[in-house]
């Protein structure tokens, strides 16, 4: 089963971050986001990636064209123009990245993708978010429900403290981020059936989350898989400094290659 992976939209939220790379290229520890969503997927088994991107797209063409030398050790022969692989850090990953333009909206970026996925059953998520979700538990879910399309459900934490205060004005509790209104939101980590290229329009102002996703809901055909634990984007700079800080000290939930981590 292919990933399709969102990776061209412009970061504009991270702008600091994104001036000179897209924004699924921000790092975290020392590696790009999209990396760290790719190892997510491969500790289950999926290994086949088409990535969509689009606003500075050669950055991430470079970086896996040149995957094998950054992460191997090399001897590089400037006399006889020769370059030797001694031990190699690499990933049974296939990449297929597809060019959708700039401007284009998510719906019609993976739009463009139908060619390549063979009336197929496909895994899709964004490229600025991780978690631990389990992805053969998602796909079972998924296969149950008999829908044409599985969105992972989350329950974001708040973004403020809370207070609850009395009639006298006396605070009586404070919790720090409390974990919101109790509404689930989109939190990507999809499982797709072929059937959505019906929803979906190859222009670049077919945005999924409207149209397509309203569609399919309203024709009984978009489920729910609620994952109650990690989920994180990453849509500022606070988020990166605290996904990073994660990373660094050991505790990364969405790190579920756990074997590997100490060396990565």
């Amino acid at each position: 089963m292919k990933v399709v992976i969102l990776a061209g939209g412009l970061g504009t939220r991270l702008s600091e971050e994104t001036e000179l790379k897209p924004k699924p290229m921000v790092e975290i520890g020392g590696r790009p986001i999209l990396w760290h969503i790719m190892k997510i997927y491969s500790y289950y088994g999926f290994n086949d990636f088409i990535i969509l991107t689009g606003y500075k797209s050669h950055i991430i063409k470079d970086y896996f064209i040149n995957y094998y030398t950054r992460y191997s050790d090399i001897t590089v022969d400037l006399a006889r123009n020769t370059v030797e692989l001694h031990t190699t850090r690499t990933e049974p990953w296939r990449v297929t990245m597809l060019y959708t333009g700039p401007d284009t909206m998510t719906g019609g970026r993976i739009a463009k993708a139908k060619q390549y996925l063979q009336d197929e059953r496909f895994l899709l998520t964004y490229g600025d978010g991780v978690a631990d979700v389990n992805i053969n538990k998602l796909i079972d879910h998924h296969i149950i429900s008999g829908k044409y399309v599985t969105m992972t459900a989350v329950q974001p934490k708040g973004k403020f403290g809370a207070l609850n205060i009395d009639e006298n004005s006396n605070i009586l509790s404070f919790k720090e981020k409390p974990q919101g209104d109790g509404a689930w939101i989109n939190g990507g980590f999809f499982v797709c059936e072929p059937e959505i290229f019906n929803y979906l329009e190859d222009d670049i102002n077919c945005i999924l989350e409207r149209e397509p996703l309203e569609s399919l809901a309203f024709d009984n055909q978009l489920n729910a898989y609620k994952h109650r634990d990690f989920w994180r984007p990453m849509d500022t700079l606070k988020d990166k400094k605290e996904l990073t800080e994660m990373w660094m000290s050991g505790n990364a939930p969405w790190a579920i290659w756990k074997e590997e981590y100490a060396n990565v």
